[in-house]
């Protein structure tokens, strides 16, 4: 059985999650309750938990002073004929302010364009706890999931080392990472760095261009990454 065939809804739903940098929010209008929809920049903290930094500024900022619910729909189906033959997974939740340092910088290594707005006084980091989500994974695979099945292990010892392991692979590894780039994701070009990294794999970024690289087991701490990252480097190279 291929891996895609063995993930369960959840797992599908959490792997589109996490490997979009961008979803539609929805809101509801402070004024009269209309549904309100606007883009925005989204990352995950360690657990999947969506992240959002936006503006008090913001029509939906105002919205959520008012009713905290929302939903954000992550997307698949860039470059395709059909796109309604995409997955995609809408996100219904909560949204809430995050004082947490822990994601603020895993939501700026995410999108470090942000750094330049990051500290305005206006701006403030969410995180959208997730009560349900409503999978379409293709024809007939439909499915609803609680919100509980859309988070891994929680990982504090990871979360505190996440920062060196990516500086460490940036700074002492940049040859592995091309190599997860190249030979196991099958991407194009040079300059790939690592954004980030937690139970269910890393997060790597070129440019504009973001990708997601799977660990085969979840890992809750810095050797436990090591030893997962050491291993997709020695399957890489044997891939050529």
């Amino acid at each position: 059985m291929s891996e895609a065939a063995s993930a369960t809804p959840a797992d599908q739903a959490r792997a589109l999650i996490r490997a979009r940098p961008v979803a539609a929010l929805s809101t509801a209008l402070a004024a009269d309750g209309w549904p309100y929809g606007s883009l925005v920049l989204v990352a995950t903290a360690i657990d999947g938990t969506p992240l959002l930094l936006i503006s008090t500024l913001a029509e939906h900022s105002r919205n959520l002073a008012a009713d905290d619910r929302v939903s954000l729909l992550f997307e698949a189906t860039s470059g395709l004929a059909d796109p309604l033959t995409g997955a995609r997974v809408t996100l219904l939740g909560q949204a809430r302010p995050s004082a947490d340092p822990l994601d603020r910088q895993r939501f700026l290594r995410r999108h470090p364009e942000a750094e330049m707005y990051a500290g305005f006084k206006d701006f403030g980091l969410y995180r959208v706890a997730p009560l349900r989500a409503h999978l379409v994974a293709g024809f007939g695979r439909i499915h609803w999931i609680d919100g509980s099945e859309l988070l891994t292990i929680p990982a504090p010892a990871l979360a505190e080392a996440e920062a060196g392991i990516v500086t460490h692979m940036n700074d002492d590894h940049l040859d592995a990472i091309q190599l997860y780039a190249a030979r196991l994701l099958g991407l194009t070009g040079g300059g790939w760095r690592m954004t980030g990294c937690d139970p269910e794999g890393c997060d790597l970024r070129r440019e504009a261009e973001v990708a997601r690289l799977k660990f085969g087991q979840l890992v809750q701490d810095a050797a436990a990454a090591r030893t997962e990252l050491v291993r997709l480097v020695k399957q890489a190279r044997a891939a050529a």
